[in-house]
Parts: structure tokens; C-alpha cells; sequence
């Protein structure tokens, strides 16, 4: 099953967003990460303030509905803009609709970062298409099973 869901990204105040969406929603954090969690690059020293900004948050809204969201930082928080600090997420159950659906979406557009194998555990990739909309395709086995 293909899932679609709303990422917005923050520049710097993601978790307080967040802890006032789950005050109206209700519920628990499905996930919760920093950047600091995440495996260090060789070489590059990650400034503390960025480290503990939110690298994912998921708050479930309904059992077919998550709410997701991150921080920016480095030079992707150049090109934040408040009002279009959002993505399309698409969730589905094979690597083979993730790529139909990634490539589809890409033509006329521009990858931003290609179809991979993540350290998260998920085959991800990111791309705007030809109307400006900036989407996020991913598959992950575990859940697909």
C-alpha cells in the first residue's frame, strides 16, 4: 500500500513545533532523532547547536496519517523559506513503484538527492518537480513486510 503523507521542515524550532502539534493531536512520537545521532562524517565536525537540532520526528495522526518533520541546517538552511517548508512524502511497498514513482516525478524537475540506500534503513530520495513541489519517495522492507 502507498502511503502519502505532509514533511515540514523548520529552521530550528522543529521539536517546539512539533510538542504543539501532539498538544492538539494527542499521542506519542512514532519517532524522534537528532543530528547528532546520526553516523559522523569522517572529517567534519558538526557544531554542537546544529547537532541537536531535529534531523526526523513522526507524530501519528491517524492509523493511515503521520505528521513528519525536520530541521535544516548547513546549506540546505539557506534556501529555508517560511510558507514553503514542506514536502510530499510517499511511503510505498516496493523498491520498484519507490523508483516509477521517483522518476516520474523527476522529469522536468530537479534530484535533489537520488534514490540510495540510507543509514536509517530506508531506499530514499528527494526531488522537485516541474511545478515546484518538492517530494520525498521512500520504501523501507521492514515495514513493507
Amino acid at each position: 500500500m502507498t502511503t502519502v503523507n505532509v514533511y515540514l521542515t523548520f529552521n530550528g524550532n522543529c521539536e517546539e513545533a512539533f510538542n504543539f502539534y501532539r498538544s492538539i493531536f494527542g499521542g506519542e512520537f512514532a519517532m524522534f532523532s537528532r543530528f547528532n545521532e546520526m553516523p559522523s562524517d569522517e572529517g567534519n565536525q558538526m557544531p554542537e547547536e546544529e547537532g541537536n537540532r531535529i534531523m526526523h520526528v513522526g507524530l501519528p495522526i491517524s492509523k493511515e496519517t503521520m505528521l513528519m518533520g525536520s530541521d535544516t541546517g548547513g546549506e540546505w538552511a539557506a534556501n529555508f523559506q517560511t510558507g514553503n517548508n514542506f514536502s510530499i512524502s510517499v511511503s510505498t511497498d516496493s523498491r520498484a513503484k519507490a523508483d516509477q514513482y521517483f522518476n516520474d516525478l523527476a522529469v522536468g524537475g530537479q534530484v535533489i538527492m537520488p534514490m540510495n540506500d540510507t543509514f536509517w534503513g530506508d531506499y530514499f530520495g528527494m526531488c522537485v518537480d516541474q511545478f515546484g513541489i518538492n517530494w520525498m519517495v521512500g520504501f523501507n522492507a521492514e515495514i513493507a513486510r
